[in-house]
């Protein structure tokens, strides 16, 4: 039998059969499922199935089994059930909406603070984008090395196509996060892209307003952001006075044509304005604050990968880059998961639970390469005192990555992938500041996070 059959059969049994899934759904490292009734799971039963990494207990039953793995078995489930298995953003809290479960008050009283709302909306914006920048920022990444390392002329036609691969999303990134802004906000896509077109047009170039030509990009994405959301709640209003037969015509037309004005008399200025005290603002801090500056900044991110809403600081970088040419923040950030590998490995090292160690082998290869769920919901999490060391490790990964100012040149995973996305001359240092992060994750876990006895539930 294949190892996802075995899963997908093993966990339906301890869900109570195939007759008791409401719906069936996975992000990139968790099956999501929504039982008919919860009375018939056995959470237990599944926490100790080969090859599960962790139970999340959240508005649907969050098994985590890892990248790759996870969609295999979604599609295992999917045949024995009949249910379609749907690939659903990884900080989607309940992509069942409408099904038996948690009521509309409770999910409400949870998820709606200001602040996590507008950080859920944000990360809706650009997880869909995730792979394509990911990938583009490493094929870019990879391209600078060979360039800088002379092994090949740069202005031969090959390195000229990798840039043409690497860096093209990086030039329409505007009309891609315009298009997911306006969906989000109830707008139409493709007037969202428009408005992110307005910000990006090189003809903006040739037009001069107060006496000051205008410059294309200017706001960044979050000048897109801005105009696509206005464009979205212009759509609506006017839409609510067209006759629905001259609908087609006049609403995106008086949308578009409003907001271009707009865009360029107040939307882009302001967006301009917002980007500067962001990128200023961070500089500044890490200027002033230094290696404690990255000391709290490494060593406070792993509570928010936690909640899933770390996508939210997307715009972020691609305004530090867009802004001063490379990503200061990034590789800071980063060591919250080189902090948690190195936990991992001194809880593989000490305990004498064999789950346990199961599930870390499970998770340190994903966790090496930059994707920390398998080990934060399977291990550290659940233990509780590995998680908080784990966060020191990172802070001691954060203050060297500060100290010697390391920066990316776009925007990827974290882990030793992002070796390739920084200066050249830095790659490693770069790695050895995540060495440290390993090693320090290792020693405070070791030497006080972690006590055999804490896994004898796990």
């Amino acid at each position: 039998m294949r190892n996802e059959e075995r899963l997908a059969k093993e966990i339906l049994e301890q869900l109570g059969g195939a007759g008791n899934i409401a719906d069936v759904a996975s992000c990139m490292t968790r099956l999501r499922v929504k039982p008919a009734d919860y009375g018939k799971v056995n959470i237990a039963g599944i926490k100790k199935i080969d090859g599960v990494l962790g139970v999340v207990e959240e508005e649907t039953l969050q098994i985590i089994l890892g990248p790759g793995i996870v969609t295999k078995v979604a599609n295992e489930v999917s045949e024995i059930t009949g249910k379609s298995a749907r690939l659903v953003d990884e900080s989607d809290p309940n992509p069942f909406e409408g099904l038996a479960g948690r009521t509309k008050d409770e999910l409400n009283k949870k998820n709606s603070t200001p602040f996590k709302l507008f950080l859920r909306k944000i990360a809706s914006i650009f997880i869909p984008l995730i792979p394509a920048i990911v990938a583009s920022g490493l094929i870019a990444g990879i391209t600078n090395v060979i360039v800088r390392s002379e092994i090949i002329d740069p202005e031969s036609a090959f390195i000229q196509i990798l840039n043409l691969i690497g860096w093209g999303i990086f030039g329409y990134l505007g009309v891609f996060v315009g298009i997911n802004t306006a969906r989000e906000f109830g707008g139409s896509p493709a007037l969202g892209g428009a408005a992110g077109i307005l910000i990006i047009n090189p003809g903006l170039a040739n037009i001069t307003l107060f006496g000051e030509a205008l410059v294309p990009g200017r706001g960044g994405l979050i000048g897109v952001m801005l105009a696509a959301v206005f464009i979205a709640w212009l759509e609506k209003r006017i839409r609510k006075f067209v006759p629905a037969s001259l609908d087609i015509i006049f609403t995106p037309t008086l949308s578009l044509l409003i907001t271009g004005i707009a865009t360029l008399f107040v939307l882009q200025p302001v967006g301009g304005l917002i980007s500067d005290l962001i990128t200023k603002g961070l500089l500044g801090l890490l200027d002033f604050g230094g290696i404690v500056a990255g000391l709290v900044l490494a060593g406070t991110f792993l509570p928010l990968v936690v909640t899933g809403l770390h996508q939210g600081l997307t715009p972020v970088h691609m305004e530090l880059i867009n802004t001063i040419g490379d990503d200061p923040l990034l590789p800071i950030l980063a060591m919250g998961g080189a902090g948690q590998v190195g936990a991992a490995f001194a809880i593989y090292f000490k305990t004498k639970n064999e789950r346990l160690k199961k599930v870390i082998k499970g998770g340190l290869p994903v966790g090496m390469l930059g994707i920390g769920e398998p080990l934060i919901f399977g291990v550290t999490l659940p233990l509780g005192r590995p998680f908080l060391t784990a966060c020191l490790g990172a802070a001691v990964g954060g203050a060297f990555q500060a100290f010697f100012k390391i920066a990316t040149i776009a925007i990827g995973v974290s882990g030793i992938p992002l070796a390739f996305l920084v200066h050249t001359n830095q790659i490693l240092l770069y790695l050895l500041g995540l060495l440290i992060a390993y090693i320090f994750g290792f020693i405070f876990t070791w030497t006080f996070g972690f006590k055999d006895e804490m896994a004898k539930d796990i």
